[in-house]
């Protein structure tokens, strides 16, 4: 589904991504571990559109997607959930869920006309299913619906930006740290929930600092050190090699 291939990243001069190849096949959730500065949030930004590579390739079933701009990377089929979550904290989450179901395929509608056609989404049965697929993963979010996205607790945040990226309907999801600064609660709730959504046919790139719960819940690992991947395997396999626990899991 996902290939990136040799792909060099650069903050200015700053070279982040050096040489990254990595493959993610349909219906998989695969993992980046790795610490603070490895280049995790890098690769997911270059595949998403944020960040050009510098040189490379990165294909999404089958089409060349390197130089393509987010908005169309997403109408492709590709979800990113950012590291922060960065929820819109003035909307409602009702709001917030609905911007997530807007792409540039309204770009000849005007603002008023393209946001009319975003609220009719209740009455629509595409719209209608993805707000009640989001209800049953995350019944909060409905009884919240209401409320100032700004006003949610860190998890409830968390569970609103996920939702926020599946009302696109996507195919690939990419998840940032999406366990950061959360309870421990919440976070088995949100990998549980992670579950689920790859259940539903939906492939996950997940990037996480929790390495044995990323590891646990993926098919397969990358690890990342200084923008390099110094090693990859199954997920358990990763679980149980020296280098990862002592390195990662605090073994």
């Amino acid at each position: 589904m996902l290939e990136l291939n040799n792909i060099h990243a650069f903050y200015g001069p700053v070279e982040a991504l050096k040489g990254i190849t990595l493959k993610v096949s349909q219906g998989e959730i695969v993992c980046l571990i790795g610490n603070n500065g490895a280049g995790k949030s890098t690769t997911l930004m270059t595949i998403s559109g944020i960040l050009r590579p510098g040189s490379g390739s990165i294909s999404f079933i089958g089409e060349d997607i390197s130089d393509a701009p987010p908005h169309r990377i997403v109408e492709m089929g590709i979800s990113h959930v950012p590291e922060g979550r960065r929820i819109f904290p003035r909307l409602t989450v009702k709001e917030n869920l609905e911007m997530g179901a807007y792409t540039k395929s309204s770009r000849h509608r005007r603002v008023a006309e393209a946001t009319k056609f975003i609220r009719r989404g209740g009455q629509n049965s595409k719209f209608k299913n993805q707000f009640e697929k989001i209800y049953e993963l995350f019944p909060v979010l409905k009884e919240r619906g209401k409320q100032m996205g700004g006003t949610l607790s860190g998890g409830e945040q968390q569970m609103l930006a996920i939702s926020r990226a599946l009302m696109s309907d996507p195919k690939l999801l990419l998840l940032d740290e999406p366990s950061l600064g959360l309870a421990p609660l919440i976070v088995t709730r949100i990998f549980r929930a992670i579950k689920e959504i790859n259940h539903d046919g939906i492939t996950v790139l997940l990037v996480e600092q929790n390495a044995h719960a990323a590891l646990n819940l993926s098919n397969r690992g990358y690890v990342l050190e200084s923008g390099k991947i110094s090693m990859h395997g199954l997920g358990k396999e990763l679980l149980n090699d020296e280098q990862v626990k002592r390195a990662y899991l605090g073994e």
